[in-house]
């Protein structure tokens, strides 16, 4: 069949992180503190509810996502053990971290998004994040591939939920029959496909296989050029 508009997650897929970003983080925070520093997934989350004082969703304008993120670095401070000049060290991290060249796109990006605009396709973006995500694909030159911006934390729903894939469908005007969609996370690709979208399984690392599992993003050409 003919699709008509393609979908794509950002971070792993689009986007990933700037490993100079994190190397300065790591070594300001055992700097300041006087210990290696680390941030495992949980201990992220938990900073995250800390912040977020209860509150659901967490933010719910760029407004909501700046005053966020300052709590957050100022809760990530004092569980290092951090108390002197503590607005100020948060203020240092919140300036070079949060949209400040954080992310970095994978070298195949802006061949592949070109071909899709080129062919006509309407394009957006499906990512469990925040307010700032258009704005981060604005910083890296990208954004005005696509007209569509689902962002989880507007939405009211994470993927694989059915909430988020049905508000970028409406967003575009399309069905998930008519829609492609691409993801790095097995869960939220096959999500996207039991609600009907035409989902790949990204793997830049190569190690996995199957009927619907891609290693690049160059792969998505070759199956619409297939498939028009």
């Amino acid at each position: 069949m003919a699709y008509k508009a393609i979908f794509f997650d950002r971070d792993g897929t689009l986007t990933y992180a700037n490993p100079a970003k994190l190397q300065w983080r790591d070594q300001t925070l055992a700097a300041w503190s006087g210990h290696a520093f680390s941030l495992p997934y949980d201990k992220m989350m938990r900073l995250f509810g800390l912040a977020a004082g209860g509150r659901q969703p967490w933010y719910r304008n760029l407004d909501d996502e700046r005053a966020f993120m300052q709590r957050y670095y100022r809760h990530l401070l004092a569980g290092e053990g951090i108390a002197r000049d503590l607005d100020a060290r948060a203020g240092t991290l919140f300036a070079e971290l949060w949209c400040n060249n954080d992310r970095l796109l994978y070298p195949d990006v802006v061949a592949v998004l070109d071909f899709f605009k080129r062919s006509g396709y309407r394009m957006g973006v499906i990512s469990d994040t925040s307010p700032s995500l258009e704005l981060t694909l604005r910083q890296l030159g990208i954004a005005g591939y696509f007209t569509s911006f689902t962002a989880s934390s507007l939405v009211g729903a994470g993927k694989p939920s059915p909430i988020i894939f049905s508000a970028a469908l409406v967003s575009l005007g399309v069905s998930a029959a008519e829609s492609l969609y691409v993801d790095d996370y097995d869960p939220e690709a096959d999500g996207a496909r039991q609600q009907g979208f035409t989902a790949f399984n990204l793997d830049r690392g190569g190690a996995k296989r199957g009927p619907w599992v891609i290693h690049s993003l160059t792969e998505l050409i070759d199956f619409a050029e297939r498939n028009r």
